[in-house]
């Protein structure tokens, strides 16, 4: 079975699969060292420890649940796992292809080719899905090609296919582990591997998006509303909800000249909180929500007063000819009093990109392309069951996508003032 980038499909359900392989295959000139890895995640989608980031100088994990090796036949590298060995506390694992030294040498995912990947039944040597992946790719020197993940009770797995700058690198950062600096013995010195946090990562990931959209001289605020109703007590406890803030600060350091994100949480109340900044973005959630006495927290939902804040800021308390870039999070659906809020702002310089989590069927957002009686249309929605796992290429591309095509109408409306 071929696969599609995005798509999800059962690896073990209805299966009676005990040990499974994931082959590796490529095209490339022998110039480039080109190395397949794996990173067996918790349920923070985190690396607990450096032995889960299994490599050829790190070939077995988890008692030989997970092993490296070379592959048969034109297949270049694999990685065995034996199910049973894999302990309950593993959420994911996410496999990936690097350069290694890419970046250093000139060398880029775009001269690699035939690039794939296989899941094979080992023990009757049965190939079950095929993926193929690389075409967009371009200066990227890292690949997460896809995931093994849990799903009731089954494994599952996720074509992926995002690309990385920065190599092995920026994919041990991604996943919470830091790769020591290597001593070079002549002359003797240190050769620093590229130190890039994650939110460098993705501000790369976002200027590509951007480069792609047409978009790299947009300036824009960005602001950012948070769901805190009851139902999202657990994304905020597993660091989720952090990733999301961080995951958006990205958005606001290409687009924001002060590279500021302005944040808001509600539930049936609202709060207007510290902008988030790279200087202060770590356990920003922790410090400014959950340990603030404060705020009103894990309530039922209530958009409009906190739309009506939002509105109030960029357009009276800080009026700007610059316009402003809201995305607005929410798991459970929202109260219909909002189309109000919409239809009136549509006047201003200000979009909402209104992103749904969860299982919730958020039949009021659905309805926004068609809402009636604005100048323009200054809302967008998308569906993302789960944010956790989405990786930030897709989720920059499908923030971004509505974005600029409201940038041009409203300006032609002269509702953006140039």
């Amino acid at each position: 079975m071929l696969l599609t980038k995005g798509q999800k499909v059962d690896v073990t359900k209805g299966k009676a699969l005990s040990n499974l392989r994931v082959q590796f295959g490529w095209s490339a000139d022998d110039k480039l060292s080109i190395d397949a890895s794996c990173f067996v995640l918790s349920g923070n989608n985190r690396c607990e420890k450096d032995e889960d980031f299994i490599f050829y100088g790190n070939p077995a994990a988890l008692n030989g649940g997970v092993t490296h090796g070379q592959a048969s036949g034109q297949d270049k590298e694999a990685i065995s796992l034996c199910l049973s060995k894999i302990p309950e506390s593993t959420a994911r694992i996410a496999f990936s292809l690097t350069i290694h030294e890419g970046e250093k040498h000139g060398y880029y995912m775009q001269d690699v080719s035939n690039m794939y990947v296989k899941l094979i039944d080992a023990d009757r040597g049965e190939e079950l899905f095929r993926y193929e992946y690389g075409a967009d790719l371009s200066k990227e020197t890292a690949i997460v090609v896809g995931e093994l993940y849990r799903h009731n009770g089954e494994w599952k797995f996720n074509t992926i296919g995002s690309g990385f700058f920065g190599g092995l690198a920026s994919l041990c950062t991604n996943f919470g582990l830091v790769i020591e600096p290597e001593i070079e013995q002549e002359p003797v010195e240190v050769v620093k591997q590229p130190n890039l946090s994650s939110i460098d990562l993705r501000k790369k990931i976002v200027q590509i998006t951007l480069e792609k959209k047409k978009m790299v001289n947009v300036a824009a605020r960005v602001g950012l509303v948070l769901d805190i109703s009851g139902s999202m007590q657990l994304l905020y406890k597993n660091g989720t909800v952090q990733e999301v803030v961080e995951r958006i600060l990205a958005v606001a350091c290409q687009f924001d000249d002060n590279a500021t994100l302005d944040v808001w949480i509600y539930d049936n109340e609202f709060s207007r909180l510290k902008a988030a900044t790279e200087r202060d973005f770590d356990q920003y959630v922790v410090k400014n929500i959950i340990n603030n006495r404060d705020i009103h927290k894990f309530g039922r939902n209530n958009e409009p007063p906190v739309m009506k804040d939002v509105i109030r800021k960029y357009t009276e308390e800080e009026e700007s000819n610059l316009p402003a870039f809201v995305i607005f999070i929410n798991d459970g659906g929202v109260v219909k009093a909002i189309k109000k809020v919409i239809v009136e702002s549509s006047l201003k310089p200000l979009f909402w990109q209104f992103v749904g989590i969860g299982e919730s069927d958020f039949e009021v957002l659905k309805q926004l392309d068609t809402m009636e009686g604005r100048i323009v249309d200054n809302a967008n929605f998308i569906h993302i069951k789960d944010i956790a796992s989405i990786s930030d290429e897709e989720l920059y591309h499908q923030l971004l996508n509505e974005f600029p095509l409201w940038l041009k109408v409203a300006t032609d409306q002269r509702v953006i003032r140039k």
